[in-house]
Parts: C-alpha cells; sequence; structure tokens
C-alpha cells in the first residue's frame, strides 16, 4: 500500500508491479531507480526508471550498475530495460533502500545515453 502523500523521487528506488511483462522483462514486483523526478510523477502519474534485480548473472552484465544495499546485499540496475509505469495503478512504494542513489542513476544515465546516443559530440 502506498503511504499517504508519498510520490517517487529522482533517485530513489521503489517497490513497483512490473507484471504483465513480455519476452525477458522482469515479471513480478521488483525494485526500481527512479529516473524522473518528484514534480513529473506527481503531475503525470507516470514514473520512469531502471528496473533492478538481484539476480547474480547481472554481475559481469556490462549494462548493469551495482548498488550496494545497507546489509551488504547488492542489487543490479538493469540499465538496457528503462520502463515507465502509471506507480498509482501499479501500488509502488518505497524500498528500505530509500532515496539519494544519485552515483547509481548517473552510471546508469551514462551507460543508456551509450546505448541509445542521446549525447551529440
Amino acid at each position: 500500500m502506498t503511504p499517504a502523500g508519498w510520490v517517487p523521487d529522482r533517485s530513489e528506488i521503489i517497490y513497483i508491479q512490473h507484471t504483465p511483462h513480455a519476452g525477458t522483462e522482469m515479471p513480478g514486483v521488483h525494485p526500481l531507480l527512479v529516473v524522473s523526478t518528484k514534480q513529473f510523477n506527481e503531475k503525470t502519474g507516470i514514473v520512469i526508471g531502471f528496473p533492478m534485480t538481484h539476480a547474480e548473472r547481472h554481475k559481469t552484465n556490462p549494462f548493469a550498475v551495482a548498488v550496494q544495499g545497507p546489509k551488504d546485499e547488492v542489487g543490479y540496475v538493469v540499465t538496457n530495460q528503462p520502463k515507465s509505469f502509471d506507480w498509482r495503478a501499479r501500488n509502488a512504494g518505497p524500498h528500505p533502500w530509500g532515496g539519494g542513489h544519485t552515483e547509481a542513476l548517473a552510471k546508469a544515465l551514462e551507460i543508456l545515453d551509450e546505448i541509445c546516443g542521446f549525447s551529440t559530440e
């Protein structure tokens, strides 16, 4: 259940339902590293972010960014699967790892830029 007044914020890790899914997309409830701003999320009801997993196979994935949890657990931000979700309809909520993951977000956005070529030189 989403806490009253809570809105996902940029660089926060949240829980969100990823199902329905297709193909190799992650199903079920997973963490998501939020890319979009709190203002955008509140106004539109949409959150944009990168899904996260604890699957060890992502340790060597060049498109994954490791995030250290508070109890030595590691989560992996999967940068090659950016998502947008209706966070209210999917019952998003705070994740225990909270916000302030600015370094992981910067690395994830850098990798996404390499994949998509957003930057022009």
